[in-house]
């Protein structure tokens, strides 16, 4: 079953941040994820969120989602983030599409 990391980011350290943007996709690929949405235009539908910047990455499994957040690949990148950034993250299990 698919699942989808939701990556909401303010970002407070741009320099530091640009160098995070150039590490992380090679990780992310390594364990079979893509990026459906990397920044780009949001809009206000209903409600009040307005995330500053929005990521949506999606991977085969949940597994294959926590394997790469945990990943000894991905840790310069992490560390690089959390030290250029206010974020909050959350892995969504999706659904398979139905014939």
């Amino acid at each position: 079953m698919p699942a989808y990391v939701v990556v909401e980011i303010a970002i407070q350290d741009p320099q530091t941040y640009e160098r995070y943007k150039a590490l992380a996709p090679p990780t992310i690929a390594l364990y079979g994820g893509r990026y459906l949405v990397r920044g780009g235009a949001t809009e206000v539908l209903e409600g009040s969120w307005n995330p500053p910047r929005l990521a949506i990455l999606e991977f085969a499994t949940a597994e294959r989602a926590r394997a790469w957040w945990n990943s000894p690949e991905y840790a310069p990148a992490k560390a690089m983030r959390q030290a250029s950034t206010q974020t909050d993250m959350i892995l969504v299990e999706g659904v398979l599409a139905q014939p």
